[in-house]
């Protein structure tokens, strides 16, 4: 059984279950799912839907990374209408609010104990491999498990992107990922650099900011998105308008949207905003992407108007096609003016001296890389994404789940992981035959 933990307590879960040990690792299952997050869950209450026998292999605890790796004050840039899994959805009083981070994991946890899933915690599968026989065989920290068909439902957020210039900076600076950020007063007294704009370095930007320390921000090519317009926020609006629900294989920039940055945009305090050039209105330096360290000195590409003009021209597109459905649609609903900006940069600075600025802390918001090395099944392009359609591989049995665009836009939000996981789920049935042994319901 899986564990009730309290959110206080989140330590308890990381231990193995021994009696789960014995019972669920080492013996033949018709289904492996790797990684117990929100997308594993998911395909195991699918699976239990069907009665197939089948067991999830947790490196930690469901809800690990949303509470581990994430800062103290961080939320949801999704409103909590959105947060449904299969056979579980938010329940509380504020769907148009913005869950914080403890909240998320929390969310986890209790859809994992709503359905008690033949769950391993601290099972971290270090080897993926597939027998002659079609049979894949998986190592991990607890034992060996072999299974007819393997879901990969690890997510793509891997190993932490630093860029080996950062190995250039002096020993006195603090380096940290965006995963290891906590809350400003963990970060030495001085000033702050951030290197990106995407979610993750908006959103730490502004904490840093609102807590009064000077931010120097290295603004990259993310775009961004308004929280509200004509009186909703705009999520509602692009879910209404069925932009969540478009193919990979239909959007205009094909397989190459996987690739793209996120909208910068936060659910803090209600949702807002993150308009970057009002935080240089009220003090924070921006800057054009890193390109150069030498030393102390920093040097940037001459890119920051650029890069906050398309990020603005993104923002207002997506309320032309607002407007457009409100007209297509004679929606009554109220007017409202365009975005202005409020400050444009003069000559656009080009370098920066550490020690001058009394920078003592940077903080990396570069994104994360994939890391499959563990997978030693062919089904990988040359960039080490695994290639696949709808989460179905070339190799029969293997699947993908929980991916960014694994199907729609909607596939990294919780309410699209559910759609994705039933085609699996049905294409697992399918495959079920002679070939497999015989399952039996899950416990």
């Amino acid at each position: 059984m899986t564990e009730t933990v309290s959110p206080e307590h989140p330590s308890s879960m990381e231990a193995p279950h021994v009696s789960l040990e014995l019972q669920l690792l080492g013996r033949h299952r018709s289904v492996a799912v790797i990684g117990g997050g929100q997308a594993g869950l998911s395909m195991s209450y699918l699976l239990a839907e069907h009665r197939i026998d089948h067991v999830v292999l947790e490196r930690r605890y469901p809800g690990f990374d949303w509470r581990e790796r994430r800062w103290e004050s961080f939320c949801l840039v999704t409103p909590n209408w959105q947060c449904r899994l299969p056979g579980f959805a938010y329940g509380g009083d504020d769907p148009h609010g913005f869950m914080e981070r403890d909240e998320v994991a929390r969310f986890i946890e209790r859809y994992a104990e709503s359905f008690d899933p033949p769950l391993v915690k601290g099972a971290d599968v270090t080897d993926l491999t597939r027998n002659d026989d079609g049979v894949f065989a998986m190592t991990t920290s607890l034992g060996e498990v072999t299974a007819d068909q393997v879901v990969v439902a690890a997510g793509g957020y891997h190993v932490p992107r630093i860029p080996r210039m950062a190995e250039r900076l002096p020993a006195y600076l603090r380096q940290i990922h965006s995963s290891e950020y906590e809350r400003p007063e963990n970060l030495p007294d001085g000033e702050v650099l951030v290197v990106g704009t995407g979610q993750s370095g908006a959103q730490i930007a502004e904490d840093l900011h609102l807590a009064g320390r000077r931010v120097h921000l290295c603004v990259g090519g993310a775009p961004r998105v308004a929280r509200f317009y004509r009186g909703r926020d705009v999520t509602d609006w692009l879910d209404e308008m069925g932009h969540y629900e478009v193919p990979v294989g239909e959007h205009p920039e094909g397989d190459r949207v996987r690739l793209q940055a996120n909208h910068y945009v936060t659910g803090r305090g209600g949702g807002h905003d993150i308009d970057l050039r009002r935080f240089a209105l009220e003090g924070m330096r921006l800057y054009g992407r890193l390109a150069d360290i030498e030393g102390t000195k920093l040097a940037f590409a001459p890119d920051l108007r650029g890069n906050l003009d398309r990020a603005d021209e993104v923002s207002e597109g997506i309320k032309t096609a607002i407007d457009e459905h409100i007209e297509l649609e004679e929606l009554d609903v109220p007017g409202e003016e365009r975005y202005t900006p409020v400050w444009e940069p003069g000559r656009e600075p080009t370098d920066l001296d550490l020690p001058a600025n009394g920078i003592r802390a940077v903080v990396w918001c570069l994104g994360f890389t994939r890391d499959y090395r563990w997978v030693d099944v062919p089904v990988f392009d040359g960039k080490g994404y695994p290639t696949h359609e709808r989460g179905v591989t070339a190799v029969e049995g293997l699947y993908f789940l929980g991916l960014p665009w694994l199907h729609t836009w909607g596939s990294g939000r919780f309410a699209g992981i559910e759609r994705d996981a039933r085609h699996l789920a049905e294409r697992i049935l399918g495959r079920r035959g002679s070939r497999e042994r015989p399952s039996y319901a899950a416990a």
